[in-house]
């Protein structure tokens, strides 16, 4: 048996609670520590970091500069790399990896993950332009390469590379248990957010960013207020957008029928509060956010631009970002008994942990 653990630097970049860094804590709770340890590498202007938690659980909270000076970041990891002797350096920056993974094998690692989490839109063109400068050298200096979806894997590194086989997909994994439907927990967080028994709620949980597309789901929840005089907008989340989407609702005298949620640890509560979830994200990776709605039970619509991948039962619909109808004609009551709703376990982070520990073991030549 190894008695030496296991060295690996998830390299996070800009934590902003979100999907990547949520990740890899689910991962970390759950995987054998006595194994393995993570280190998580995140820009020091980061706004959420569960330090102390990552701290308990053995791993250490190293701050990096911003990868928007190349020269100083890469200098910086090579130190760090160097210091901290890791085994494993894990990128998660997507088509920035590049300089991540230079300073890895300057520094000598020998094993150097690129990770794709995401894809692309040509409405985003000149956040693209720097993605699509620097994803031909993705694989550069990269020994291994991973990816949340098929769509993500071939993004980054290429049909050729994905079909060849090259490419291991890493399940987006998270702890089901923790976003189960819970009666209660919907009562107290309705009651909070001052929403009566009988509002119906179109829910949705992502960073107010053009990625996430919170301006069109206005438009769509504005025909359906319409409609439905008791319905509201709950909007879990915050990010540099959010005075467009009270410039647009306040244009559609939506005041007093949006709820802005805020930025919460214990996400899971607020999907109970939902009736159904809306997710028309112009690209994804995979969509996280939308898996954990599917747990919690809820109907679910989403951006046919995501993968199929993200389906983990029969209860969500892929829509056009086109045009408003197809999403209102999914949008219904749908009185469905949460707890019945039969659910895939392709993202249950108990067995996907196991997993998880053991690619690390077998590219490190341990088993």
């Amino acid at each position: 048996m190894n008695e030496k653990k296991i060295k690996v630097a998830q390299v996070i970049g800009m934590a902003i609670n979100g999907g990547t860094e949520s990740l890899w804590m689910n991962y970390y709770r759950n995987i054998d520590r006595s194994k393995i340890q993570f280190d998580f590498l995140v820009e020091s202007t980061s706004d959420i970091i569960d330090k102390d938690e990552i701290e308990s659980l053995g791993g250490n909270v190293v701050f990096i500069p911003s990868y928007k000076n190349p020269i100083k970041y890469i200098k910086t990891l090579k130190k760090i790399f160097k210091q901290n002797n890791y085994d494993i350096v894990h990128s998660n920056m997507n088509s920035l990896s590049v300089f991540t993974l230079k300073a890895a094998k300057k520094a000598g690692i020998k094993v150097r993950i690129a990770h794709s989490h995401s894809t692309s839109n040509k409405k985003e063109w000149k956040k693209n332009i720097l993605k699509n400068i620097l994803r031909p050298f993705s694989k550069k200096y990269a020994t291994h390469y991973f990816a949340c979806s098929e769509l993500a894997g071939r993004w980054l590194f290429g049909n050729k590379t994905y079909d060849d086989g090259k490419v291991n997909i890493i399940t987006n994994a998270i702890d089901y248990d923790r976003f189960k439907f819970n009666k209660e927990v919907r009562t107290e967080i309705r009651g909070k957010l001052g929403i009566k028994n009988d509002e119906f709620v179109l829910g949705n949980v992502g960073r107010f960013m053009p990625q996430k597309n919170q301006l069109f789901l206005i438009d769509i929840f504005k025909q359906y207020h319409d409609s439905n005089n008791k319905s509201k907008l709950l909007l879990i989340g915050d990010g540099p957008l959010k005075e467009q989407l009270k410039d647009k609702i306040k244009k559609y005298n939506l005041e007093d029928s949006v709820i802005f949620g805020g930025v919460h640890q214990d996400v899971e509560k607020y999907y109970n509060a939902m009736d159904i979830f809306v997710f028309p994200s112009l690209y994804e990776g995979l969509g996280m956010c939308a898996v954990e709605a599917q747990i919690n039970g809820l109907p679910t619509i989403v951006s046919d631009n995501l993968p199929s991948s993200v389906k983990i039962n029969d209860n969500i619909y892929f829509c056009p970002l086109d045009s408003v109808d197809s999403w209102l004609k999914n949008i219904r009551f749908n009185d469905l008994d949460r707890c019945s709703v039969k659910i895939s376990d392709k993202y249950d982070i108990k067995n996907e942990a196991i997993i998880m520990g053991e690619i690390y073991e077998t590219i490190l030549n341990i088993k």
